[in-house]
């Protein structure tokens, strides 16, 4: 049943729960950085960097497996790297969430729509 402003109420209700999705993992991923940006500079706040040289510094947390490895750890760069990874992940989920909406829907063209971008991203995240 179409509302006044042309939606149903299935349409407001996906959109309500898109939205919270959007807040809420927007809220953790801030959380998580700001957790380990708080034990980074408890551990090393207090040390005095050389600007004299620059030194390059590679870092161990490019795969999940080592983000989740220094999580487990308990290293603040990990948990600041996760914090990231949660704040890249929350659109991502919001496109799976819509393309399940619309599956239930059985709206064709915007599941294959929602699917399409879903493997782009996923492509983009993997392969590049």
């Amino acid at each position: 049943m179409p509302l006044a402003s042309g939606h149903s109420a299935a349409d407001d209700r996906t959109e309500h729960v898109v939205g919270n999705l959007l807040r809420v993992g927007v809220l953790i991923a801030a959380a998580v950085a700001l957790i380990g940006g708080v034990m980074y500079l408890l551990h090393a706040g207090s040390t005095q960097p050389d600007y004299r040289t620059f030194l390059g510094a590679s870092s161990p947390l490019r795969s999940l497996a080592h983000i989740g490895r220094g999580v487990a750890a308990g290293e603040p760069e990990a948990i600041i790297q996760l914090g990231i990874v949660l704040l890249i992940a929350t659109p991502i989920a919001r496109v799976a969430l819509t393309l399940v909406a619309f599956a239930k829907r059985k709206d064709r063209l915007y599941v294959a729509i929602s699917a399409m971008v879903l493997a782009l991203l996923a492509y983009g995240l993997l392969f590049s």
